[in-house]
């Protein structure tokens, strides 16, 4: 295919969308942290329950991450790409209008669908429209950079819009990107074809999978508040587990399952699949105990708190571009190993550094130590997890791996929160502060021993295996943004 100028433009363009789309996703994911003590506050969210606001985003992604990636195949990228924005935009208008902690939560729930369909329209798109080799490698590596700047920006932003405006901001900003989006996606990208034929959409499994896990989270949640003996929360386990045992059987007995327990069976994707979701589960809900602690603690403002964000999340992004190439040097083991010890020394480090009247400066190289480490082995796990999959299944493992992901967000949140918040009841004033910053440093602990039980897994990865050196670090560096 020629490389006209006028062509070079047009996919100029184009990738600018693609890599918008990413940025919202990106943003969407930091921007509320900050502005989480201000929503508790003014809508009555427990110190408990306001994990919620976060966990109801991660288990409406993760649980229909795969659905919305069979859906950009049946019904097309471009129909996705737009659904999946407007799912955005609209949820986004609901959650700043929210007045009540249950509308909140539905609409953080639907903006989670959005990012479950429009987080593979995106990918898909920028597989299918840049050429093979050098051009679609530059448009991954575009598509991915936005993704990595999301994060940082999304920090800075979420405390800027909560200060002057006040925390429905971090979700009236979405409306504008979202519409800007759905305009400018049909003049810059190519209709759909055909609807898809020959797949089923396995809207069984899907929904097997997401009420299962939303229910398990549930009682992870609530245990610690009513009580492990309380029937809500029996019947929230019980009933999770009878869905998540359906998933498993209707996807083993599927002709064309979304996630093909098979797969499991090649010992890289399962070995990345776990350290995905501990993953999530240790480092992923690191940036919440800061949260709790700058704002809680120290007294922050939501600004402040935005800025104090910068440096974990600058020093995730260059961990992040360092690790592919530590990957395609030394091997997957080898560096999944060493930014894993970065983490654990760092998150340790952390947790003895949180003090009811501690500074920000004794917190700089405890964060910047592990958060290179968290950059390394994000990078580094999806490589290793696509390691012996065959190419025309590299998508679906991708899925597998992602869910992973945002489950383990969900789950290590419900469960760390429950030890941060274990001796705070009917405390007040100074022995409230020394009792919050006590909890927050043994679940931080409790992280860190998470971060060392991912050693081991790593070994199940050869000591030879090399990640792939071009695509891998663009693509996985979107997918912890989105």
């Amino acid at each position: 295919m020629s490389s006209t100028p006028a062509r070079r433009h047009r996919l100029g363009l184009t990738l600018t969308l693609l890599a918008f789309g990413q940025l919202i996703i990106s943003l969407d994911y930091n921007i509320v942290y900050v502005a989480l003590p201000d929503i508790g506050g003014d809508l009555g969210f427990s110190e408990q329950n306001l994990q919620w606001v976060i966990s109801a985003y991660a288990v409406a992604y993760g649980g229909l991450l795969l659905l919305g990636g069979r859906a950009s195949d049946l019904f097309g990228r471009r129909r996705m790409f737009v659904f999946g924005l407007a799912l955005y935009g609209l949820s986004s208008l609901a959650g700043g209008l929210a007045t009540h902690p249950g509308l909140l939560l539905a609409a953080r729930a639907v903006q989670g669908i959005g990012g479950a369909f429009l987080f593979p329209a995106t990918l898909s798109l920028v597989s299918t429209t840049f050429a093979e080799g050098r051009e679609r490698n530059r448009a991954m590596a575009v598509w991915a950079t936005a993704g990595a700047g999301g994060m940082v920006l999304g920090s800075l932003l979420g405390g800027v819009l909560t200060q002057a405006f006040g925390w429905a901001a971090v979700f009236y900003v979405n409306v504008p990107l979202a519409l800007a989006g759905i305009l400018a996606a049909f003049p810059l990208i190519a209709p759909d074809g055909p609807r898809g034929t020959g797949r089923s959409f396995d809207l069984p499994g899907a929904l097997t999978a997401t009420a299962g896990t939303t229910l398990i989270v549930f009682a992870l949640v609530q245990g610690p508040e009513s009580g492990w003996n309380a029937p809500p929360v029996a019947v929230a386990v019980a009933a999770g587990a009878v869905l998540l045992a359906a998933f498993v059987l209707i996807e083993r007995r599927g002709s064309d399952p979304l996630m093909p327990l098979r797969l499991f069976r090649n010992r890289h994707l399962s070995a990345g699949i776990a350290t995905t979701f501990l993953f999530m589960a240790t480092f992923g809900t690191l940036v919440y105990f800061l949260m709790v602690y700058f704002q809680t603690v120290q007294g922050y403002s939501p600004l402040r708190t935005g800025v104090a964000y910068l440096v974990p999340m600058a020093a995730v992004v260059a961990g992040s571009n360092l690790g592919g190439h530590l990957a395609t040097r030394f091997g997957t083991r080898a560096t999944l190993v060493a930014g894993l010890s970065l983490g654990v020394a760092g998150t340790v480090w952390l947790g003895f550094a949180m003090a009811p009247h501690g500074s920000y400066v004794a917190l700089t190289a405890p964060m910047l130590i592990f958060s290179f480490g968290q950059g390394i082995v994000f990078t580094t796990m999806f490589a290793a997890a696509s390691t012996g999959v065959p190419p025309h299944e590299y998508g679906v493992a991708s899925g597998m791996a992602s869910t992973g992901l945002q489950v383990g967000s969900a789950v290590g949140l419900a469960v760390l929160v429950g030890v941060a918040n274990a001796g705070t009841g009917g405390r007040t004033g100074e022995a409230l502060r020394v009792a919050v910053t006590d909890g927050l440093r043994e679940a931080v602990f409790v992280a860190a021993v998470g971060i060392a039980a991912l050693i081991p897994v790593a070994f199940a990865f050869g000591k030879a295996d090399k990640a792939p050196s071009t695509d891998g670090s663009a693509e996985t560096a979107a997918v912890h943004a989105g």
